[in-house]
């Protein structure tokens, strides 16, 4: 049974990867997935573990993971629905109309390095989506869209290794005591910039040309309302100002961020409906959250569900902790310990393998911004980037903008590795 569910798993991740051949929605898919790994570690559960467990037990882990999902979830939903409030009332062609390029290489450099600064201050994943808003009013072909998103997953995903509340990974090793604020800044942000300069400079020699811009019928939605220029600077400055209080809020009151983007949520929210309330109910009937909440992709936060209840039995079950112990046990030296973890996180969700290391190897061991705890930082945080489903950037922006792992494997993982390796490779100099 133990083995049965890593079978599963890796059955349904195949199916994931192969989504558009065989025509079935990856988050189908990714939710039958979970399900059946949680059905067979019920099942199987005397067999699994040494000890004699109950349903009660198997329920309460269950419940543990569910909790830590719905943190993610609920994040994830806030600031969809803050992007999207702010694409309805017109705020985004304040930034687009700023952008006049229709240069690829120019356009390239500028939307993957404001992404790179942007994840730092606030995290990979709202940046990912706000980034995928913007590049939906820039640029219209297929191909050139989804070769952008691509270097923004890269992009945000380096961008929050090196800040200490960027990626949720750096958050753990900071909070957990691992690593200090300044410290993971000062030694981690010239290989995390590496990271992504290295796949910037090489697309840059094949992405020569002029993209098209969309025109306004290109639109996904059609405007059936006026919002004044003032109206659309409001909601943009409250909607991007909630978005950089959410790591405030968690350092200030402590709670999750999930509660943080959620309040900015409802701020924006009640700010919507005092501009709008005396205006005609035709005219403002598609400004209301109500509404624009209907138009947030759901499927992709069921896939993004279905993941990571996948991942959460495999930790439960114990395959994760078993794969650090043979790590650990057949290789020893901390640098390829750090490589593999980087690139298992493409494949397995970066938080429970970043969870295991820090349960294995006490700070005795590995004291406070020690070598080992920066290099965890770095891998798992840019490592994730060599597979579109390897982070929560990664995931966010594979639902908002339709992409295909297929796709993404060919065009981008080989340039997420070579920037993964050549930030490694900076760090070990930098060390040595």
């Amino acid at each position: 049974m133990y083995l049965l569910i890593a079978i599963i798993f890796i059955i349904g991740y195949l199916f994931i990867a192969l989504e558009h051949p065989i025509k079935i929605d990856k988050a189908a898919i990714a939710i039958l997935t979970g399900v059946t790994c949680w059905v067979l570690l019920i099942f199987g559960k005397d067999m699994i573990f040494s000890e004699v467990a109950s349903s009660e037990f198997v329920n309460e882990a269950i419940f543990h993971h569910v909790g830590e999902i719905a943190q993610i979830l609920f994040f994830l939903l806030g600031a969809m629905t803050i992007v999207e409030l702010i694409d309805s009332h017109d705020g985004f062609e304040t930034v687009t109309s700023k952008i006049n390029t229709t240069d690829r290489v120019k356009l390239l450099w500028i939307i993957s390095l404001t992404t790179f600064f942007f994840s730092a201050i606030l995290d990979n994943l709202t940046t990912a989506i706000v980034m995928a808003a913007l590049l939906k009013k820039l640029i219209v072909k297929k191909e050139d869209l989804w070769f952008f998103a691509g270097m923004v997953v890269i992009a945000a995903n380096a961008g929050g290794a090196w800040s200490p509340i960027g990626d949720v990974t750096t958050i753990m090793l900071w909070i957990g005591g691992q690593v200090t604020a300044l410290n993971i800044v000062t030694k981690v942000f010239l290989p995390s910039i590496i990271c992504l300069l290295l796949p910037l400079s090489i697309a840059s020699f094949f992405k020569k040309g002029k993209i098209e811009k969309p025109s306004k019928n290109d639109e996904t939605h059609i405007q059936m309302h006026s919002v004044s220029k003032k109206e659309s600077n409001l909601i943009l400055i409250i909607g991007v100002m909630g978005l950089l209080f959410v790591p405030i809020f968690k350092n200030v009151t402590h709670l999750p961020p999930f509660m943080g983007m959620l309040f900015s949520l409802s701020i924006l929210w009640v700010v919507t409906e005092v501009l709008h309330r005396n205006k005609p109910e035709t005219q403002v009937h598609n400004l209301r959250v109500a509404l624009v909440i209907r138009r947030i992709d759901t499927p992709s936060v069921l896939f993004f569900l279905g993941i990571l209840l996948a991942v959460a039995s495999l930790q439960t079950a114990g395959h994760l902790d078993q794969l650090a112990n043979i790590m650990n046990d057949s290789i020893g030296n901390i640098y390829i310990i750090n490589i593999m973890i980087g690139l298992l996180s493409s494949i397995v969700d970066n938080v429970p393998l970043v969870a295991g290391a820090m349960g294995m190897y006490s700070m005795d061991l590995f004291p406070q911004d020690h070598v080992f705890w920066e290099m965890l930082a770095y891998c798992a945080g840019t490592g994730g980037s060599a597979l579109i489903i390897g982070s929560a950037a990664g995931v966010a922006i594979m639902g908002i903008l339709k992409i295909d792992f297929i796709w993404y494997l060919k065009k981008m993982s080989w340039l997420a590795i070579i920037g993964f390796f050549g930030g490694f490779l900076v760090y070990y100099i930098m060390n040595s």
